[in-house]
């Protein structure tokens, strides 16, 4: 991989122009993407894919398209967009921290995300926002990301 730009430390939006490499030969577009640029989704990068936001020789492309080595994949990752949660000072009970990481054990009866205006309050979302004041840009959001959830009354 080739990629213009700083050596070895990607920066999570602007341009990136990557040439496919012998190893990756045969590889979907999609799946090329994610194991380069692993600070976002497979499922967004195939969305930037789909928006044309993705070009592989001057061209767009598809998820599914195999690349040949020598190719020249250009993307371009917009800046994270703010999302208008509230945070909320909570107290969680919080099984692990470190800078990457938080395992919190959620309260019965607390929604994960919020779901419309009604509850745009009172979510597991909301209280780690007023936990982690430092978040990252996630699939182009300013947001923490749940990796593994449970339902509501869970």
């Amino acid at each position: 991989m080739t990629d213009h730009g700083e050596a070895g430390t990607p920066e999570p939006s602007g341009w990136r122009r990557l040439v496919c490499e012998a190893e990756s030969a045969g590889t979907r577009l999609d799946a090329y993407l994610s194991k380069r640029l692993r600070d976002h989704s497979r499922e967004y990068l195939k969305r930037l894919i789909r928006e044309g936001q993705v070009t592989v020789d001057g061209h767009q492309a598809v998820p599914s398209r195999k690349l040949r080595q020598g190719e020249v994949v250009e993307i371009t990752v917009p800046e994270p967009v703010a999302v208008h949660l509230v945070p909320e000072q909570v107290d969680l009970d919080i099984c692990y921290e470190d800078v990457s990481l938080l395992v919190v054990n959620k309260p019965r009866g607390m929604l994960t995300h919020p779901t419309n205006e009604r509850t745009a309050t009172g979510s597991l979302v909301n209280a780690l926002l007023g936990h982690c004041t430092d978040l990252a840009g996630i699939n182009g959001e300013l947001r923490p990301g749940i990796v593994h959830r449970l339902d509501r009354d869970t």
